[in-house]
């Protein structure tokens, strides 16, 4: 469940306290002031109209972008002052966007292989890890295909696969969904949580499918760039 507290206790991957953040020197106010925690393992939604902030704030959880203002935490480290957030990014975090973003001339396996450059795997490794990752999102028999030559969900699938590939603690998805049809959807969200689950890592997705947030164990409502509630979803089960 999620807290309103900032607190760096060990049970929280993800602290934020007063956090603001606004561009154009200020003309635009994405978040003003978000306070909220989320513990180590949770599922949690966020919902909300566009523009509400909801991108912004994975964004900075994701240290994509830098808080204007605020403590931003993570498992009691300040995300704003990491020497290396490209590292942090590398090897902590997974992100899955609505768009995509898969390299259009390499194919699946070398796409879900990027990441783990980062890592100084060996080749053989990096290879075995990705083969293992699609026949986990039920691509095995995609390998070798292009992202062109791929359905718009199993593109989203590879997406997935690439997001874990270095063993993050926390995947960030951003409308996940949001470009598919309701079965591809379905099979996404399905993938996403049974990845959550076994492997007891942190989800926190975006989403404008009520259906979707009720499956989450927190809803996280935002509005005008703040949080309006945060509650335990009814239909939840852990």
């Amino acid at each position: 469940m999620l807290d309103t507290e900032t607190d760096a206790h060990s049970d929280y991957i993800f602290c934020t306290k007063g956090l603001k953040k606004w561009y154009d020197d200020g003309q635009v106010q994405a978040l003003r002031g978000i306070d909220l925690c989320v513990r180590e393992g949770e599922f949690a939604a966020i919902v909300g109209p566009s523009g509400c902030g909801k991108t912004t704030l994975l964004r900075l959880l994701g240290a994509l972008h830098r808080p204007s203002a605020g403590a931003l935490l993570y498992r009691g480290r300040s995300i704003a002052d990491l020497r290396d957030p490209s590292q942090y990014r590398a090897h902590e975090i997974g992100f899955v966007f609505q768009a995509f973003h898969l390299l259009p001339t390499f194919t699946a396996i070398e796409n879900v292989q990027m990441p783990m450059f980062e890592s100084g795997l060996p080749g053989s490794e990096r290879k075995r890890r990705a083969k293992d990752l699609l026949e986990l999102v039920g691509l095995s028999h995609r390998l070798n295909h292009f992202p062109a030559q791929l359905s718009a969900g199993e593109r989203q699938r590879v997406a997935i696969a690439r997001s874990v590939a270095n063993d993050p603690s926390a995947l960030l998805a951003d409308e996940p969904t949001g470009n598919l049809d309701s079965e591809n959807a379905s099979l996404i969200l399905e993938i996403l949580m049974d990845i959550q689950h076994e492997r007891k890592m942190t989800l926190v997705l975006i989403t404008h499918d009520l259906s979707i947030a009720r499956l989450a164990d927190t809803i996280i409502e935002m509005k005008d760039g703040q949080i309006v509630s945060a509650e335990e979803a009814i239909g939840s089960v852990r």
